[in-house]
């Protein structure tokens, strides 16, 4: 789903499209999977903990939602352009970067209440 692209990123393509929830998401056995396949090495031991995507210029969380077919990144109305459903190319940031990025937005990595 995803490969090396740079020290900060891995590069993947998704299917991108609006849908009603809350926060972005995508299957969640396909978040499971690319956390413990990109994340576990890290030592990010937490399946829950949401990754970080990249899509345009924004960063942005993205939780597992079983309701999201796989393959696929669901957006939020807020984040979603008149461009879509497309199949894009997407950026998901690095354990490294991912854990800055999720910090700097607030998330409490030792407070069960703010993963999704």
């Amino acid at each position: 789903m995803f490969e090396q692209f740079s020290s900060g990123y891995y590069l993947g393509r998704l299917y991108v499209e609006p849908y009603d929830g809350d926060v972005p998401a995508i299957q969640r056995t396909d978040h499971t999977h690319v956390n413990e396949r990109l994340y576990a090495e890290a030592e990010l031991v937490r399946l829950d903990v949401p990754l970080v995507m990249k899509l345009d210029a924004g960063h942005f969380p993205v939780v597992g939602d079983e309701s999201v077919p796989s393959g696929t990144l669901a957006l939020p109305q807020e984040f979603a352009d008149a461009n879509l459903p497309d199949d894009r190319d997407v950026l998901l940031a690095k354990p490294e970067r991912a854990t800055e990025l999720l910090r700097y937005a607030g998330y409490d990595f030792d407070d069960d209440a703010v993963m999704a």
